[in-house]
């Protein structure tokens, strides 16, 4: 099969394109055709070995210390079950299914393994392209808004980074929660992020979010330019501050009110959110849709920091 590989850290040029072997499923394990699979801010990184402040040391342990230990990098993917290893029941060849592989990555190639259990069915209507935009960034907005900042109707939610893969995800969430956003992009994604549920737009390049003076029962800064201090600056007495992108020293500060971390890989959080775009409560926001051969091209659109919602390459 063809797979993009990164054999040494570096910039975008670092994945190729390869022939590799195919994989074959385990007890438990099902194996995917890949459809559509996204390439996300964490895919750069680890192909760049560009990691937030503090973790380097850690990352590089974790990833490969001197090239990527697992070279296909890609974690959310949509695509048709080709086959199924044993003691797999409720999945059969040419179902429909999506998922994310976490630290096991893989899902750049035009088959990857996953167990059966962090699988979900895609539901008729939704495109594979849309099941993998949706995951990366679906799962970190609920998980930070639903189940870490509690946003319920009538609460005012701040999204920094309103336009990219995880921030239009969270302006609609946070919608569907009942909460009235505020979503901090350029002027020119301001319709954009008005359209997916944004009562108002701060525009970044006239107004420096730190020093707005509204105040929010939550804040999501899903950019990494706001710290603790800057954060809480923008809540209110009650409210909570969630950085999806922190350093170690955030993470290591981070309690009560103000919350770190990574989102858990759910599969009842991808039925949710695939019931969402199902039922026209959702849109996913492709950026643009590549080849698997112009991988490369997709990691520069990343890297770029002007992409809107999520890239997408298809094997």
């Amino acid at each position: 099969m063809q797979a993009a590989v990164v054999h040494k850290y570096g910039a975008p040029d670092a994945v190729n394109v390869v022939d590799v072997p195919q994989p074959k499923p385990g007890t438990g394990d099902v194996l995917v055709r890949v459809r559509a699979a996204a390439v996300t801010s964490a895919d750069s990184r680890v192909r760049a070995a560009r990691f937030p402040s503090g973790f380097a040391l850690f990352a590089r342990l974790a990833f490969g210390v001197l090239r990527p230990r697992r070279a296909i990098l890609g974690s959310a993917f949509s695509g048709e079950v080709a086959a199924v290893g044993a003691g797999v029941s409720g999945f059969s060849p040419s179902d429909e299914v999506c998922g994310m592989t976490g630290t096991k990555l893989g899902a750049h190639a035009e088959y990857v393994v996953v167990p059966a259990k962090k699988l979900a069915r895609v539901p008729a209507g939704v495109s594979h392209e849309d099941a993998a935009g949706l995951l990366f960034g679906g799962t970190t907005a609920l998980y930070f808004l639903r189940d870490k900042a509690v946003v319920k109707p009538g609460m005012s939610v701040l999204v920094n980074g309103a336009s990219g893969a995880v921030g239009t995800s969270a302006v609609q969430l946070a919608k569907h929660l009942g909460a009235t956003v505020t979503g901090v992009t350029s002027s020119s994604n301001a319709a954009l992020v008005t359209t997916l549920g944004a009562e108002r737009v701060i525009d970044y390049t006239a107004h420096d979010v730190a020093t707005v003076t509204d105040q929010f029962d939550a804040v999501l800064d899903t950019v990494g330019n706001l710290s603790i201090a800057s954060g809480r600056r923008l809540l209110n007495d009650d409210g909570v501050l969630v950085l999806a992108v922190a350093g170690l020293g955030e993470l290591v500060r981070a309690r009560g009110k103000v919350i770190a971390g990574a989102a858990p890989e759910r599969v009842e959080d991808f039925e949710f959110l695939l019931r969402l775009v199902a039922d026209g409560e959702f849109t996913v926001v492709l950026d643009q849709v590549y080849g698997l051969h112009d991988v490369a091209a997709a990691h520069r659109r990343v890297d770029s920091g002007r992409k809107v919602g999520n890239i997408v390459v298809r094997p």
